[in-house]
């Protein structure tokens, strides 16, 4: 279905056509009649859907007709990542229409504390939030919430994740009740549906593929002891070199810094994304990253959801998520909007229970890759969790070794 058969405004339409947007995904084509309609809406697709500009476009397509000068629309998102990332949709979306916005997050310095207060006190049209940010302005009085029309919280499993619940309901409590509220999530946990039912008014509900990764993400796994895990990635890295763009998910920030160190200096341009980074150096990461400067990006989860970068031909999880949709989220990094790509995953002696896990979630074994023979052999997969089990699993049989590995 084309945007246009949604009934969105000839504005709109405009700054699709130039953005090259033609057709709407499968979440769009649900979402925007029904918040055109003005239902609340509980809606719940895979990452990569196109959630972000499901609500957007109907949203800015409402503004158009309404009175403006005061914050009409607020969207709490769980990081400043994502905050900023859905702003500068906002932008380029409205780019025709004049619809103004502004990204509130924390990790600034004091003017830019000062310049979000002028612009809040000014009546920006959209206001595009992190939830502990916007209750510090929240807090000091000079934000006006009562002309605001809509609530939008994008990715609100995670903010539940977070611990974000009872920081959502203060911040609404400050806005008028009559209103049209939207929750865009990537998971429906139990959880979410509690939150649903809190905030929404006889809402209408949508749910695409929950918890399955993309069709087009290519899955593959080694099964390793962590003293191999450095010289593997390297390898992965030099034989592809049509792979323009690289990400590397790992648990915490100190792996951060040591995948990065290891795989330094071998003829390419790697960069970090974590917390420790300011603010400003993580958006200069993330445009080089976009723009194909830096061909490998090293990340905590912090990138796992809602960063939306195109043309990701690699994602490599150095070690399994504790959580087994975060595994979802990570891979669904690349093959976004219809394209394909490929997601490999580092599994040790430790983290086969937990990618068990994940395999019952996504309903299908993830293929055991051999490694190659001048690493040596890696531990037997065993997703009981239980070292020196002896289930068979790949291709070319292994047995358990030290952590000293063979060198051939």
């Amino acid at each position: 279905m084309t945007f246009a058969e949604l009934g969105l405004n000839e504005t709109l339409l405009e700054g699709l056509s130039y953005m090259g947007f033609k057709e709407a995904t499968p979440i769009q084509e649900q979402a925007i009649p029904l918040i055109l309609a003005k239902h609340d809406l509980l809606a719940c697709a895979q990452t990569g859907t196109g959630k972000t500009a499901a609500f957007i476009l109907p949203v800015l397509n409402l503004l158009e007709n309404q009175k403006r000068g005061k914050i009409s629309t607020m969207v709490i998102a769980p990081t400043r990542e994502l905050a900023l990332q859905i702003e500068q949709q906002i932008q380029a979306f409205a780019y025709f229409s004049g619809i103004s916005s502004i990204s509130i997050y924390g990790g600034g310095d004091g003017k830019e504390f000062v310049d979000q207060k002028k612009a809040l006190i000014g009546g920006v049209d959209i206001v595009v939030a992190t939830p502990g940010k916007l209750i510090s302005h929240l807090n000091m009085g000079y934000v006006d919430c009562s002309a605001i029309n809509y609530l939008i919280l994008d990715e609100a499993d995670r903010m539940l994740d977070m611990g974000f619940y009872e920081d959502i309901k203060l911040i609404e409590s400050h806005l008028p009740k009559d209103r049209q509220t939207l929750m865009f999530s990537a998971t429906m946990p139990p959880k979410i549906r509690t939150l649903a039912k809190g905030i929404l008014k006889n809402y209408q509900e949508i749910s695409l593929a929950i918890s399955k990764p993309a069709a087009g993400v290519l899955q593959g796994a080694y099964v390793v002891y962590d003293n191999q895990k450095s010289s593997l990635i390297r390898r992965l890295i030099n034989d592809k070199p049509n792979y323009e763009s690289i990400i590397i998910f790992t648990s915490t920030k100190k792996k951060v810094n040591d995948i990065v160190r290891a795989i330094s200096n071998q003829g390419y341009e790697v960069q970090a994304v974590s917390s420790d980074l300011r603010q400003e150096d993580r958006e200069l990461a993330l445009r080089k990253f976009r723009a194909k400067t830096t061909r490998v990006l090293v990340a905590t989860d912090v990138l796992s959801r809602g960063i939306d970068i195109k043309g990701i031909n690699l994602v490599i999880n150095y070690d399994v998520p504790g959580d087994a949709e975060d595994y979802v989220h990570r891979i669904g990094r690349t093959a976004r909007a219809d394209a394909t790509g490929v997601a490999l995953t580092f599994i040790n002696e430790d983290d086969m229970h937990k990618f068990g896990k994940i395999e019952r979630l996504i309903e299908q074994e993830v293929m055991k890759l051999n490694l190659p023979n001048d690493l040596g052999d890696g531990p037997i997969y065993n997703p009981k969790g239980q070292r020196g089990g002896s289930r068979k699993s790949y291709s070319r049989k292994r047995r358990p070794s030290s952590n000293k590995s063979k060198r051939r």
